[in-house]
């Protein structure tokens, strides 16, 4: 539950955003379920994956194919003036096999919240923009670009058996390293077969994967770094024996698979990790020594010297050492601590315009000013002095490079965000000045001159595009498929709303979404959506996937509301740290205070007939809403929640609720706990979770539907046999948003 994996039930992301008040749609337009679920998406063919070559000459993205927008096709853009063109599909490289996937590749890629089939992802093959990776169905494939001569593939490692997995090339780009069989290997992109570097793998060891608590709650993806001159490896090995093993029954329609999968939940032993640096030619191995209080390595990389450094957390992560290593010697450059946990970044840079204590300045985010801001770092004294000072929250550096830092912040209230550039004397300016609510990211060049930055805004579909900074070269749009023109008739019109938290002072993010169609009462029915956990924020000034669907209650008579309690994403640190000891309490209190705020400032609202939806920690606020005495809601819909903490993971649950559940006997995880409250219930509730979630796992709703059964209660279910954590697949969203209209249609019409 690291990031919100869907913010909606029926869409990638529940971020109902908010932007100026717009026309309401003609209530002639045809919008249907069907419509929005099928074929091709009502937003266009949009790209992902994108990214800028790091020499810059090219743009290379994912899109959908015109067959199937579930099928990914790999597109690339010959910069400044070429024109897109699709260089590989799957076919190009299987034929027309069926892409293969091991169960281990399944879970890597709902790490990543990466649904569809086809080509899922690339990357670049060192640093002259002449080769790309890309791996499919368990085979390494080194792609040659040549101007514009079609794409030439070459198989580097055979299918079968076990699969390559995550490779990376070198910065020279001659030699590529990927893991198999769980141990790693080295293998010259010119002649050769592949070097075996380790000789541990097995079912619980592997070196240079990241082991799934890396994945899920601490984003890192990645278990092993290239040294600068590729002569070195630094990689992370995992031994998974200490972790208990989960049986997942991965209930299908037609069949029934047993997997196993280590799972730490909260309390339970962690995968062991030790940090390791390979000498490629000699394949000698040097240990690298951290102490017993270090349980996770958070980052990890090569300064441009050609020594390593890692980042590791202790265990309750309230405290985060940068360590680096000369030999087999530790050196401890920076202690972050914070007395509720530390928040990770990928904000580590080095600044070589810079020089403190003789060697570059590094560049550092940290909290300890109350908000998220960028600082500079002495990598010899580990002095610090602040860089920034934005009036919100940095949201990450996007590139650095010369004197120039180019960073993402925070703007409106957590609402909208913007793209910065600051010298090394904190001189700000924001790129690209324009209107306001307003979403961008970006990625840069190795340069840093040249960005690839996304924008959007309530109601319009992001748009990706090339900018120069410095604003001398004209910018070059990123073309997907042109979006259906209902897409823009149906947009729903969204009020602001000045919402209280329930602490009485502390403003939170809410709008509303009025119905097409009044009752005849003059009294509408609303449905409320809100995620509620911690990294998320539903509401915002950007597109969201769910809008049609919001669009689509609003003509059946519903309002719709999206708040975000305290405790969610891109405010200050107090803010976000609301949810430490007091999961389960701070969000519900906020959730009941803005829905009994909600008659008050849209007068025509209904307070007996208000219901709520949500997925995942919003699944958990959903079920923990209905069971409770003084709810202000008329029913909910909870999608995978978890509902007994002790069953969830290790650094995501210990990070809120400490690290000794006692049994879950401990307040701040009793006080959270969904299944003694089953007692409670009495307005309706429907649960819904896929069998084979290996995030939450299928058992969190198992406990709470026997727990009802057991008190009496009637409720309503619906499972996904086959489904992970997000539903995937057209016909399935579809029939999850048919379910909840109906729930909602059912309960909460007159």
């Amino acid at each position: 539950m690291r990031k919100p994996l869907t913010l909606t039930l029926l869409a990638a992301a529940l971020a109902a955003s908010v932007s100026p008040l717009v026309a309401a749609p003609a209530a002639t337009d045809e919008l249907t379920l069907d419509r929005i679920y099928a074929d091709p998406p009502l937003a266009g063919r949009l790209p992902r994956a994108a990214n800028l070559s790091p020499a810059g000459q090219w743009l290379t993205f994912l899109q959908p194919s015109e067959a199937d927008s579930e099928v990914m096709e790999l597109w690339g853009q010959p910069l400044p003036a070429g024109k897109p063109r699709r260089l590989l599909a799957m076919s190009d490289l299987i034929g027309g096999a069926k892409a293969e996937l091991t169960e281990a590749e399944k879970m890597a890629l709902e790490r990543r919240r990466i649904q569809g089939s086809g080509i899922l992802s690339y990357q670049w093959c060192g640093e002259d923009d002449k080769r790309l990776l890309v791996p499919m169905s368990g085979a390494l494939y080194a792609v040659e670009l040549n101007g514009d001569a079609a794409p030439k593939s070459r198989k580097l490692t055979e299918a079968g058996g076990d699969p390559a997995r995550e490779p990376q090339c070198d910065k020279a780009g001659r030699q590529v390293a990927f893991v198999k069989g769980g141990d790693l290997y080295v293998q010259s992109l010119n002649e050769g077969g592949a070097k075996r570097l380790t000789l541990s793998g097995s079912k619980t060891m592997s070196t240079g994967l990241a082991e799934f608590i890396a994945e899920e709650e601490l984003d890192r993806h990645k278990g092993f770094w290239w040294s600068p001159d590729g002569k070195a490896v630094l990689a992370i090995e995992v031994d998974e024996s200490p972790v208990p093993i989960k049986v997942r029954a991965q209930i299908f329609a037609d069949r029934t698979a047993m997997t196993e999968q280590r799972y730490p939940g909260a309390g339970q032993p962690n995968a062991k990790l030790r940090a390791l640096n390979i000498d490629v030619a000699s394949g000698s191995i040097t240990p690298l020594p951290l102490p017993t209080e270090a349980e996770y390595i958070a980052r990890a990389g090569w300064f441009a010297d050609g020594k390593p450094w890692l980042q590791w957390l202790t265990r309750d992560q309230t405290r985060l050492d940068l360590v680096e290593f000369d030999g087999g010697k530790a050196r401890t450059v920076l202690s972050e601590r914070d007395p509720a946990w530390v928040e990770l970044h990928n904000d580590l840079r080095e600044l070589p315009a810079m020089k403190l204590s003789g060697h570059p300045a590094l560049l550092w985010s940290s909290e300890r000013s109350g908000r998220r801001q960028l600082w500079l770092l002495d990598r010899v004294s580990g002095a610090v002095k602040q860089l920034t000072q934005q009036p919100e929250m940095v949201a990450g550096v996007v590139c650095a490079a010369d004197k120039r830092i180019v960073f993402s912040g925070v703007t409106e209230r957590g609402r909208g965000k913007e793209l910065f550039e600051t010298d090394l004397n904190g001189k700000t300016r924001m790129i690209d000045p324009g209107q306001p609510r307003r979403t961008r990211g970006a990625s840069g060049d190795s340069s840093c001159q040249r960005l690839l930055m996304s924008e959007s805004s309530w109601g319009k579909v992001p748009t990706t595009r090339v900018i120069s900074i410095d604003g001398k070269a004209a910018p070059i749009e990123v073309e997907g498929s042109p979006a259906d023109p209902l897409l823009a008739r149906i947009v729903p019109e969204q009020q602001v709303l000045d919402i209280i938290s329930a602490d009485g002072k502390t403003p939170l993010n809410a709008t509303y979404s009025p119905p097409l169609k009044a009752s005849a009462s003059g009294k509408n029915p609303v449905i409320v959506q809100a995620y509620g956990g911690p990294h998320g924020a539903s509401v915002g000034w950007r597109y969201s996937g769910g809008m049609a669907l919001e669009a689509y209650w609003q003509r059946l008579g519903f309002g719709v509301m999206t708040v975000d309690t305290r405790g969610m994403a891109n405010r200050d640190r107090d803010f976000t740290h609301a949810h430490y000891r007091a999961i389960g309490k701070i969000e519900v209190a906020d959730l009941f205070a803005a829905v009994r705020q909600l008659p008050k400032l849209v007068p025509s609202v209904d307070p007996a007939r208000i219901g709520f939806t949500g997925w995942s920690y919003g699944g958990f606020l959903a079920a923990r809403s209905m069971l409770d005495t003084d709810t202000p809601f008329a029913a909910a819909f909870a999608g995978a929640p978890p509902t007994d903490w002790t069953l969830y993971d290790t650094a995501y649950t210990e990070r809120y609720l400490g690290i000794d559940p006692q049994g879950g006997k401990a307040p701040a995880y009793a006080e959270a706990n969904l299944i003694p409250r089953a007692k409670y219930l009495s307005k309706p509730l429907m649960l819904i979770h896929g069998t084979a979630d290996d995030n939450v796992l299928f058992e969190n709703s198992l406990k709470l539907i026997e727990a009802l059964q057991n008190e009496g209660k009637i409720f309503e279910t619906t499972i996904y046999p086959g489904k992970a954590h997000g539903i995937a697949g057209r016909k399935s969203r579809l029939h999850l948003a048919k379910t909840q209209t109906d729930f909602f249609v059912r309960h909460l019409k007159p």
